[in-house]
Parts: structure tokens; C-alpha cells; sequence
């Protein structure tokens, strides 16, 4: 039987970019997917990198921080080594802030009518006040795509259909995994697994699926530059003219049906703001799971079990968190010390939670 030093459960963009930086380190990768790689939660999301959101729980801002840093210089590799183009813009956000939110700022950070008319047009009818910072977007679907051929550039190998269904053990050690066609052999597996990580033994991660609906328009003239958001709805403008509207936060299951009521909803939010955008054509609707935990935070880095690693929960992060995620698990695979504190994501706090509930 063939070996691997590696398997990585999961095409995302969290596991393909994992599998690339242990390709970079000489380490020999398999990947698995339950389907087509990149086809889930990282074919929905829209790709706000919010690096230094007050909205990102306290344990995790020096990861977004860290991570949103190293966009630029990750996207350069992706592309040179893939020969593609991943659209990472960083023309800003602008946020529509709620009265409530707009009593808390500084008054010297909010714009005047005349300056949000300056700086986005479309927008300026707004009656909200707004602020603006400086934060990327990328596009997750060229991203996912480009990480995957950069992958099999560095010799890494992707496997689609491949639904994992454990992980083997001999003596109490990670000796493979099965999957529901066949087997296959290494000593150290990862699971990237997303909203579907705690459906495979020997651990039950809390990971459960958070439904996010959302739709695409497109306009004959250019609409939008800036990345727009507010209470109630997030537009996002792509470089290739498609401007994205979302999106939902449902606990449903792993129903990813779309529900009309609610693209319509949001689509009606979006013109509220930007009323040109009545005139767009909606090019595609979609729904994806997210991979939420019950805290809200990541679970990084090894588990009881001999060479089972793990990295999964990314919420609503998992685009932002993706280069540092992969740093750092290549490092805790690989024996070295991670740059940065992984304590607050470790799987032992959901462990020793349940002991104490017991």
C-alpha cells in the first residue's frame, strides 16, 4: 500500500493550504474530499478579510491580525506558483454605522455627507453615518482554485469523493484512515473537515454547519469600489464587475437549500444603500455551510491521539484565518514551537468541559 507522510481531511481552502505549506517543507500530502475540492464553505464566502474588526472575539485578534498581515505576500506565492489571478483588492471598507454604533466613534473619524459622496458616490444618499478602514477582500473561488493548483505545483495529491469515515489506529496511533471506498495509509492525518470535522471517530469535535445564504448582481457600469457594510447587509465588488450581497447567519442543519424570501430580503437591503444596484441584473444564489463552534473560535493544533491534528471551527473566518492557520499547523505538525499561542484554540477546552459537566 502507497504511504504518505501526510493526509489532510478536507479541499477547503484551510486543508489545500496546509497541504501546500508541508509540500514547501519537503513533507509528502495527500488530500481528501468528501467531494470536489473547494465546492463548500469556501466556494460561499464572500471574503471580507477583517484582520482588526472589533467584532473578532478577544483570543482570536492577534491570529486575524497576523493573518490578514500576510495576505499580500501569501497571495504573490499562490499566484506565481499557480500561474493564476486570486483578485486580493484593498481599496477598503466602508462601514454604515447604526445610531448606536455611530454614539460610540470618535466624531473626527466619521465622514461628512460631501466626503462619502467623494469617496462612493452610490452611497452618499445614505442618512447613516460611516467610517472607513483600511481592510482587503479577496475572492475565495479564484483563492481555493489557485491554492489548488499551487498544490499540485509543489507535489502535493488531491483526492475528490472520498468521504472519510474514520481514522485508523494501531497501538493508540493514527495509522491512516478509511473511507468509504478504501483505505489509506500514514502516520499523521489532519482534519480539515469544516462543518462535517465531528462526523468521523475517534473524536467528536463540536463543529456544526451555520448556514449563510447569499447572491451575486452585475451591472453594465461600474457601481461600487469599496467594500460596503452595515447592520443589516455586506456588498463586496469583485474586480471581474460582479458585485456580491449576503449574508444569513441560520442554524439549519446541513439544509443548504436557498430560501427566495431571503435572497429577496437582502437584495432589497442592498438597494436601500445603494440604490443603483436595483438596475443590476442577479447573476447566482447560494447557500454554504460555515463550520461554528460553540464558542466561536478555531480548534488548532494536535489532539490526545498520536499524530491526529486538527483544523476546523473558522466560523465565519476561515478565508482571513487561512494563511496564518496554515503557518502555524505546519509548524505544530513539523515538531517545531507556532509563532504564535494556540492554547485558546486547543480541543482539550471542549474535553475538559465535558468532564466537569459530568
Amino acid at each position: 500500500m502507497k504511504t504518505w507522510d501526510v493526509l489532510v481531511v478536507g479541499a477547503g481552502v484551510i486543508g489545500l493550504a496546509i497541504a501546500r505549506e508541508l509540500s514547501k517543507r519537503g513533507v509528502s500530502v495527500l488530500v481528501l474530499d468528501r467531494g470536489e475540492p473547494g465546492r463548500e464553505a469556501s466556494h460561499a464566502a464572500a471574503g471580507m478579510l477583517v484582520g482588526d474588526g472589533e467584532e473578532n472575539p478577544e483570543q482570536m485578534r492577534a491570529l486575524a491580525s497576523a493573518s490578514a498581515r500576510a495576505y499580500p505576500e501569501f497571495v504573490h506565492e499562490i499566484e506565481d506558483e499557480s500561474h493564476s489571478r486570486v483578485d486580493l483588492r484593498s481599496d477598503g471598507t466602508i462601514i454604515l454605522l447604526s445610531r448606536e454604533e455611530a454614539a460610540t466613534h470618535s466624531s473626527s473619524k466619521l465622514f461628512t455627507a460631501a466626503e462619502l459622496a467623494e469617496i462612493e458616490p452610490e452611497v452618499a444618499g445614505s442618512e447613516r453615518q460611516a467610517v472607513r478602514i483600511e481592510e482587503r477582500s479577496v475572492d475565495p473561488r479564484a483563492l481555493t482554485a489557485a491554492l489548488l493548483k499551487a498544490c499540485l505545483h509543489r507535489g502535493a495529491e488531491v483526492a475528490s469523493g472520498e468521504q472519510v469515515t474514520s481514522i485508523n489506529l494501531i497501538d493508540s496511533r493514527v495509522s491512516g484512515v478509511t473511507t468509504q471506498k478504501t483505505a489509506y495509509a500514514a502516520n499523521c492525518v489532519v482534519n480539515c473537515a469544516g462543518a462535517w470535522s465531528g462526523k468521523f471517530p475517534p473524536h467528536t469535535f463540536p463543529t456544526r454547519p451555520v448556514k449563510g445564504q447569499m447572491l451575486a448582481v452585475v451591472s453594465r457600469e461600474p457601481i461600487l469600489r469599496l467594500v460596503v457594510r452595515s447592520p443589516e447587509v455586506y456588498i463586496v465588488p469583485r474586480s471581474d464587475g460582479r458585485i456580491l450581497i449576503g449574508a444569513s447567519i441560520e442554524e439549519a442543519g446541513y439544509d443548504k437549500r436557498v430560501v427566495p424570501d431571503t435572497i429577496q430580503r437582502m437584495h432589497r437591503e442592498a438597494i436601500k444603500l445603494i440604490p443603483a444596484l436595483a438596475e443590476a441584473r442577479i447573476l447566482e444564489n447560494w447557500a454554504g455551510l460555515r463550520p461554528g463552534t460553540p464558542d466561536n473560535l478555531p480548534i488548532l493544533g494536535s489532539t490526545q491521539t498520536p499524530g491526529y491534528f486538527v483544523a476546523t471551527g473558522h466560523y465565519r473566518d476561515g478565508i482571513l484565518l487561512t494563511p496564518i492557520t496554515a503557518q502555524l499547523m505546519a509548524q505544530v505538525i513539523t515538531g517545531e514551537s507556532p509563532s504564535l499561542d494556540l492554547r485558546s484554540f486547543s480541543a482539550q477546552r471542549f474535553l475538559q468541559r465535558d468532564v466537569r459537566a459530568s
